[in-house]
């Protein structure tokens, strides 16, 4: 089964692409789809949108999920993020893929044990988990590699292997 998961950001959205069969996870592909900071916002949604459509058809993901953002110090920004995460959700249900979102507590106690561990900790666990070296210099990475590993752990994909 192969999951993407996604950490929308408004102006870096971070991808992580892995493999799961039978609880044994792989690395496929990670990096991050830069919407801009400027520009009008219709051009920087149809961006995001468009790089998550590309994603999409390059790797073809059984499972989608992203990362849910439920507080943000600026409003605007805030805003702002809340229309790129509507772009994204869009496109994977234009793609016909059903898209499960986590909080950030939920990933990083599903990686880490406990819900208030560091970025840098969640980036460490996830080199560990997938066998990888670097997830390169972008926390937004690590972090949607992240949220692909909580769903393989928590989602419906999961209980599918435990019963096949």
């Amino acid at each position: 089964m192969t999951i993407l998961g996604i950490d929308p950001g408004s102006s870096i959205t971070g991808f992580g692409i892995i493999s799961a069969d039978r609880g044994r996870l792989a690395f496929v592909a990670a990096g991050a789809l830069r919407v801009g900071r400027s520009g009008d916002l219709p051009a920087r949604l149809r961006r995001a949108a468009d790089g998550v459509r590309d994603l999409i058809l390059e790797h073809a993901p059984d499972e989608v999920c992203v990362e849910r953002v439920f507080q943000h110090a600026n409003v605007h920004s805030a805003l702002v993020l809340a229309h790129v995460r509507g772009a994204i959700l869009a496109e994977v249900d234009r793609a016909g893929l059903a898209c499960r979102e986590y909080t950030a507590l939920q990933i990083k106690k599903a990686l880490v044990g406990q819900g208030h561990a560091a970025k840098e900790q969640v980036r460490s666990m996830v080199q560990r988990l997938l066998r990888i070296h670097s997830t390169g210099d972008s926390l937004d990475v690590s972090d949607a590699l992240a949220v692909a590993i909580c769903h393989a752990h928590a989602g419906p994909g999961l209980r599918r292997w435990e019963q096949g």
